[in-house]
């Protein structure tokens, strides 16, 4: 199969695509997908550039893993013995890693089957980005009816996301961006809206019960005063705790006010709920480009350079 590899870390040009063995049905629970589309995460260039935590799970010196992507939408080619909610044939979406290829083998517990009134390349846009917004909103903030929720980063892939589904729960969502995606975030059901280049929401007086910072811009100690008593700072940044220890420190210790780091934990069930409404439509995820696989530098150099509108996904041509 051809797959996207990289052997050393550094600028998109490291990634070459190359014929590689396939994967197989290694034990009962595995699903062979043949790849229809993939989606560029920023976990892929952090990865790939080989920022100082990445190494430590994927070599200091060059990278183990020479495969990257988690997000994928394709058909099912063959199951494991004990793969029961998927059948030969059957389309499905879900997150694995190395999904940069044309096929992969990811355990059943990951993938869901696609809503039918959506296609490949919107199926592909959703497992990483939305999972991690229902995760951070439902499970670590909690968010309530009513209760009032800013998301910094709200035009991204998670963001994007994440302004939908606090609408969802009936939340009272702001959302922050740039001047030009003001409309369009709040057409997808921000309640207000706010241009970061021209006001701090820090300094607007209004309190939040939860503070999604999508994008890793914002620290616990900048948005304190803009929580409620009880109100919870939540960042995607995975490198937060190098840069912030000991706001981590003091929230633990002090106060009710807390600052939370969330990591998106793949799961069939949280897939089959964003199904749901996929389904019914309360949930539609916005891609800004379409690249052919054969062009995966430029997808990569084009999410690497920041500020995209929803997702860049990857299509494949078997």
């Amino acid at each position: 199969m051809r797959a996207a590899i990289y052997k050393s870390y550094g600028p998109p040009e490291v990634l070459k695509i190359e014929n590689v063995e396939p994967p197989s049905i290694s034990d009962e629970d595995r699903v062979l997908v043949k790849v229809h589309c993939a989606s560029v995460n920023p976990y892929d260039y952090h990865f790939r550039k080989g920022y100082f935590p990445t190494r430590l799970e994927n070599g200091l010196t060059k990278p183990k893993n020479h495969l990257l992507g988690i997000d994928v939408s394709g058909t099912v080619e063959a199951i494991g013995s004990n793969v029961h909610k998927f059948q030969v044939g059957d389309h499905v979406f879900g997150s694995c890693l190395g999904s940069h290829a044309e096929y992969v083998c990811p355990r059943q517990n990951v993938l869901s089957l696609i809503p039918k009134n959506i296609s490949f390349e919107e199926a592909a846009a959703v497992p990483c980005a939305a999972q991690t917004a229902l995760q951070a909103l439902r499970n670590v903030a909690g968010l309530k009816q009513g209760q009032r929720v800013l998301i910094y980063g709200a035009s991204g892939g998670v963001g994007h996301c994440a302004v939908q589904l606090a609408r969802y729960f009936k939340a009272e969502v702001t959302a922050v961006c740039s001047t030009s995606n003001l409309q369009w975030v709040k057409d997808l059901g921000a309640d207000h809206v706010i241009d970061y280049t021209k006001e701090d929401f820090s300094n607007n007086g209004i309190k939040y019960d939860v503070i999604l910072d999508v994008v890793g811009k914002r620290s616990f100690f900048s948005c304190l005063r803009s929580l409620t008593d009880t109100g919870v700072y939540i960042t995607e940044n995975p490198l937060y705790p190098m840069y912030h220890p000991i706001q981590l420190l003091i929230s633990s210790m002090i106060g009710r006010k807390k600052a939370k780091i969330h990591l998106a934990k793949p799961n069939d069930s949280d897939l089959d709920f964003l199904r749901g409404l996929l389904e019914e439509e309360k949930l539609k995820p916005v891609i800004e480009k379409c690249y052919p696989f054969d062009q995966i530098v430029d997808a990569h150099r084009h999410v690497e350079n920041g500020h995209t509108k929803g997702k860049v996904v990857l299509r494949f041509v078997h």
